[in-house]
């Protein structure tokens, strides 16, 4: 359950103002950015952050219009109260909660509901990407007409700092593993630092509830054949390092690590199934291996046997009796093949078997 304010979009506000101010420097022309900002217990930095948005927002006001929404996810400190107090100072600034937790899905299907950006650019309120990506992302979308930029710091050029080595490795491992699934030229799969198409991204139906929206974005965006392109990216914990905040996270390392398997899945399923079967084959083929040694070795044990069936049941029954459980393994894998189909040109030399 979310309590949610109603709160006039940007477009709603620019009609209600004097006609000279509203259409004063083309204002009308100038393409609408929605900047969408998820906060959990950001109280320690969210006016100093909230304030140095405004300003870098007010620095494009020559190419944009824009907006700032913000989703107060069920934070237990006073972040909803200093947002709410922040918001009564900016026209342009609106606040919206969740009563409880729900993760940052959900908070960023909140913000776009309530947005109206024909740009909407997703930013983390820690400021871990710092704001100057916000001018570079909408010029890359203006440029190639995508439908989804994204910020990457493991593409050529980009860079991350001062984060911690094991968070650094699983980000690092989990953008390859799915960069490998979704078979493109991505980097970067799982970045909330955004720039999006607003109509694009209002037309697609996201079901995520954590940190897994960002690449259901990008899956969808790729079965709709949709434009989505990358920007190297600074990704730096400096700030909050330098003020002395701890850096909070509700995302949990196991359950992000199965949203990631998850989302590589959906991204290119046979995969999940390719990889367990050869792994069973290789283990099959290495069973019946020793099988075959095992036999052979108790084979040379009965030379009085001069017959070949009879020596060779009698070293069957003697290696089995020292390795049972290689031949019950082996059994147990050849019971699980599937069954020759009539006309299969393997059929007549399986029998044989």
């Amino acid at each position: 359950m979310s309590a949610v304010t109603s709160i006039p979009t940007a477009d709603a506000l620019l009609a209600s103002l004097p006609h000279e101010e509203a259409s004063g420097n083309g204002q009308a022309h100038k393409p609408l950015v929605s900047l969408v900002v998820p906060a959990y217990n950001e109280a320690a930095l969210l006016e100093r952050n909230l304030t140095g948005l405004c300003q870098y927002m007010k620095s494009l006001e020559d190419e944009y219009r824009w907006e700032i929404i913000l989703i107060n996810d069920g934070s237990t400190d006073a972040t909803g109260e200093l947002a709410e107090a922040f918001a009564n100072t900016r026209r342009n600034l609106h606040v919206f909660h969740h009563m409880t937790n729900l993760g940052v899905g959900q908070a960023f299907k909140l913000g776009f509901e309530h947005c109206q950006g024909d740009y909407i650019v997703t930013l983390d309120l820690d400021l871990s990407y710092s704001p100057d990506h916000i001018r570079k992302l909408l010029t890359k979308i203006r440029e190639t007409s995508a439908k989804v930029v994204v910020a990457s710091p493991y593409m050529k050029e980009g860079t991350v700092s001062n984060v911690p080595w094991l968070r650094r490795i699983l980000s690092i491992c989990a953008n390859r593993f799915l960069a490998r699934t979704a078979r493109g030229d991505l980097s970067t799969l799982t970045s909330m630092v955004r720039a999006y198409d607003g109509k694009f991204l209002r037309s697609l139906n996201l079901r995520s509830l954590g940190m897994e929206i960002n690449p259901e974005v990008i899956y969808k965006a790729k079965l709709l054949n949709a434009r989505i392109d990358e920007i190297p990216a600074h990704l730096d914990w400096g700030l909050q390092k330098a003020q002395a905040v701890k850096r909070r996270s509700s995302m949990k390392v196991l359950r992000h690590t199965m949203a990631i398997l998850l989302s590589g899945f959906l991204f290119r399923p046979v995969m999940f199934f390719i990889v367990p079967g050869l792994a069973l084959l290789l283990f099959a083929l290495y069973v019946n291996a020793w099988t075959v040694i095992h036999f052979f070795e108790q084979y040379q044990n009965f030379p009085q046997y001069t017959w070949f069936f009879s020596r060779a049941s009698v070293a069957v029954g003697a290696a089995y009796s020292q390795y049972p459980h290689t031949f019950i393994v082996g059994l147990l894998f050849d019971a699980g093949r599937p069954a020759p189909q009539p006309g299969d040109p393997s059929a007549a030399k399986q029998k044989l078997f």
